[in-house]
């Protein structure tokens, strides 16, 4: 039996199987690529809700394990060397988990990196202006008479979509197969397009490409499952 005790989360977030992984984490576009990557691959885990209603990534418990106070988080019991591994930043899990398991991430070398590239065009480009998007049309748009900010996400959004697009045209996935750069990326796009509202602000239905792509991706169980892990309080 794996001995978790000397990690502070599992103080407010006991583990009930500390021999799986351990998941902190809430559906949102960042928290749902390690559900989704979870539940691709088939890893049995354990997963805990961490409720930003409650702040509960403020608390030190949580910070213990990611210092910068964001979702998702893992701790794996059986991480490199059979010790016990914590882990944050999506990017990274998902990296982690794809070498973990030899899943979802190019065995040859020039593959692999041209899948990580992807993956970090991900995270400092999709996620961050997606976000913004969300944040400035659906959340704070009442509350700023100057409009410039939300024209300039739209904009760089509408630049990335448009990456995206090139990219994909003629292809199914972002590389030959299914990989972590396509997990990385759903649940931003369906985000921006969905609860963020905003499909109609960046011309979503002039990517083609991207949409064909978004639904491939969503159909697949893993991802149906994973959009819903955990389930929201």
């Amino acid at each position: 039996m794996s001995d978790l005790s000397a990690f502070p989360i599992t103080k407010r977030w006991p583990a009930k199987h500390p021999e799986l992984l351990q998941l902190y984490s809430l559906p949102t576009p960042n928290g749902v690529k390690v559900s989704i990557m979870l539940e691709e691959i088939g890893l049995p885990y354990e997963v805990h809700l961490v409720d930003f209603g409650k702040d509960d990534q403020k608390t030190p418990e949580f910070l213990s394990l990611n210092p910068n106070g964001k979702i998702p988080a893992i701790l794996d019991p059986n991480g490199p060397g059979g010790r016990p591994l914590p882990l944050f930043e999506s990017g990274a899990i998902l990296q982690y988990l794809a070498e973990k398991t030899g899943k979802l991430l190019p065995e040859d070398a020039a593959r692999r990196y041209q899948t990580l590239a992807w993956v970090h065009f991900q995270m400092g480009g999709i996620g961050p202006m997606f976000g913004q998007v969300g944040f400035f049309h659906k959340f704070a748009d009442k509350d700023f008479e100057d409009k410039r900010p939300l024209e300039r996400y739209v904009n760089e959004s509408k630049r990335l979509l448009g990456v995206m697009e090139t990219h994909l045209t003629g292809r199914q996935w972002f590389m030959d197969d299914y990989s972590i750069a396509d997990i990385s990326m759903l649940g931003w796009v369906r985000n921006l397009i969905g609860f963020y509202g905003a499909g109609d602000l960046v011309e979503f239905t002039q990517f083609r490409s991207v949409g064909a792509w978004l639904e491939r991706g969503l159909a697949r169980p893993a991802v149906q499952r994973g959009l819903n892990i955990p389930p929201r309080p």
